[in-house]
């Protein structure tokens, strides 16, 4: 079905009007309609306001990539509650804060993960609800929306997410903005023409693909406003180069969002595969999550056209947007941003071309920390500018060039070292198929770069390659930048999305005085 004038603004607009539309493609291949996914979603609704939740209570959840993750979000979203989505990675203890810190009144979550959370969330009162099958103080998910109105609930309010940062650095915390007081088809036209119609997105025209984790805020954001738009969303439980091919060419996928650890396995797969996969269908590839490298972009635009779109954002909020065209005239660059300002440390704003802290506007009003007002103060300026701790600079014709995260900075001897420019250059060698750079305490220097390498499989050799390695990056990177030593490892430790857990590689890798380990592991499943 083409897009109209008069398309539909949200899921449950499109589901009245096109009930019988394929909403949700479930990894098993089973199908869930607009129409059914608007009665799940109502009965949702209906069922919190009976446990006497109302307008800024909070629903978290611990759902995989399932269609009850759309229920639940959806069900949220029309009755203005926030809604939290939870790692499903995480321990028992790691739940419990989230739903403690943020004051859930309800958490659901799938069977099998409910099984295991034991005890620890018994003295924290939110109301327990498993998907799947009866688990002991859980009620049972089926049963509790059976006996929910199907109906369109009351004075529908808009609701929003809360997401919690990563916490690479640190312990999360919720990212939590003021409720709107509005319709949600109100507040669902601002957010689809500021965060999807930038990308080309059209109504009621196209299939989006999932194949990240759905409790990350980008493959969240990116699928449910997909929904809004009345397409298709086929979901896959984790991604996998050939599965994705296949997917694709079987299911006539027009959208998808990928990080570069996943164009890094699709670029490696055999060229007679990539040769014979159809993505003819495919018009808009979104990439998001960690740094690009250049060369790695420029390969894939070449296989896969120009469809490629890469943005710069953080749960905080959304910098820049970059297109295909641009992106071949502008290498590197996350995009041409309206409204960014380059500060340093002080707060005042830098020469133009010189580096800084990128901040951008935090909205109106501003976000907030949920129970940290010294982390809000120390992100958000007065002026409504806020930082994420990226490192950037802009340069010729506006364009923003992302550098770091503002803690990965390396500075040894005295000169400022970014982890991102040395691993985009040894990723690029044909026996590096992952690399991360930190930086190590030294008595001289402050600091020392140390390489963290994952060699291509069948590369062996630990000393030679060290050499080798260290000529490649000689050759085109001034010698601070170069790596002192070359640690080689089985694993990185990466989230499902592909951000690199640096503070885990920090903690882990050997320090100079230990006895060298040709190869060893590291912690890999972070969610």
């Amino acid at each position: 079905m083409s897009a109209d004038v008069t398309s539909p603004v949200g899921a449950y607009a499109v589901g009245a009007r096109y009930p019988d539309r394929i909403a949700i493609v479930a990894p098993d291949g089973g199908t869930t309609s607009f129409g059914q996914l608007l009665e799940r979603g109502n009965r949702l609704s209906n069922a919190l306001r009976a446990l006497g939740l109302g307008d800024g209570d909070v629903v978290a959840f611990l759902l995989g990539n399932e269609p009850s993750f759309f229920e639940v979000a959806l069900g949220v979203e029309q009755v203005g509650m926030y809604r939290v989505p939870i790692n499903t990675h995480s321990t028992p203890a790691e739940v419990a804060y989230i739903v403690r810190d943020s004051g859930a009144r309800v958490l659901v979550a799938s069977h099998d993960l409910a099984a295991v959370l034991g005890p620890v969330l018994d003295d924290l009162g939110a109301h327990r609800i498993a998907i799947g099958g009866a688990v002991a103080g859980w009620h049972d998910y089926d049963a509790w929306l059976a006996a929910a109105d199907a109906g369109v609930p009351a004075d529908r309010r808009a609701g929003a997410a809360m997401g919690y940062t990563s916490g690479t650095t640190g312990r999360p915390k919720g990212v939590r903005r003021p409720l709107a007081g509005i319709p949600p088809e109100g507040l669902l036209s601002v957010m689809l023409d500021v965060v999807l119609s930038p990308f080309g997105f059209r109504p009621l025209d196209g299939v989006h693909l999932v194949v990240a984790p759905l409790y990350h805020a980008a493959p969240n954001t990116f699928a449910v406003g997909a929904l809004h738009l009345g397409h298709t969303v086929v979901v896959q439980p984790r991604f996998d180069a050939e599965a994705f091919l296949t997917t694709v060419a079987e299911r006539q996928v027009t959208s998808t969002h990928l990080v570069p650890t996943h164009f890094h396995r699709l670029l490696e797969l055999p060229k007679e595969v990539r040769a014979a996969a159809d993505l003819s269908s495919l018009e808009i590839v979104v990439a998001a999550g960690a740094p690009f490298p250049p060369k790695m972009k420029a390969r894939a635009l070449g296989w896969l056209g120009p469809v490629i779109w890469e943005y710069l954002a953080s749960t905080e909020g959304l910098v820049s947007v970059i297109s295909p065209t641009e992106a071949l005239a502008h290498p590197g660059s996350v995009g041409r941003p309206t409204d960014v300002r380059i500060l340093d440390d002080e707060g005042d704003p830098v020469v133009p071309g010189d580096e800084g802290l990128i901040y951008f506007p935090a909205g109106q009003p501003p976000f907030a920390y949920h129970n940290d007002p010294g982390k809000t103060a120390a992100t958000v300026r007065a002026d409504g500018y806020a930082t994420a701790g990226d490192l950037g600079r802009i340069g010729e014709g506006g364009y923003l060039y992302l550098l770091d995260r503002r803690v990965d900075l390396i500075i040894t001897g005295g000169v400022n070292v970014y982890p991102a420019e040395i691993e985009q250059r040894l990723v690029e060698h044909p026996m590096v198929e992952d690399v991360a750079v930190v930086g190590l305490p030294d008595a001289e220097w402050g600091q020392q770069v140390v390489a963290v390498v994952k060699l291509a499989d069948g590369e062996h050799g630990h000393e030679q390659v060290s050499g080798e390695l260290d000529a490649y990056c000689r050759a085109s990177l001034t010698r601070a930048k170069c790596p002192r030593r070359y640690e080689f490892v089985d694993t990185l430790p990466r989230t499902e999305t592909g951000k690199l857990l640096r503070r885990v590689v920090r903690d882990t890798v050997r320090s100079p005085n230990d006895r060298p380990d040709p190869s060893r592991a590291m912690p890999a499943n972070h969610g």
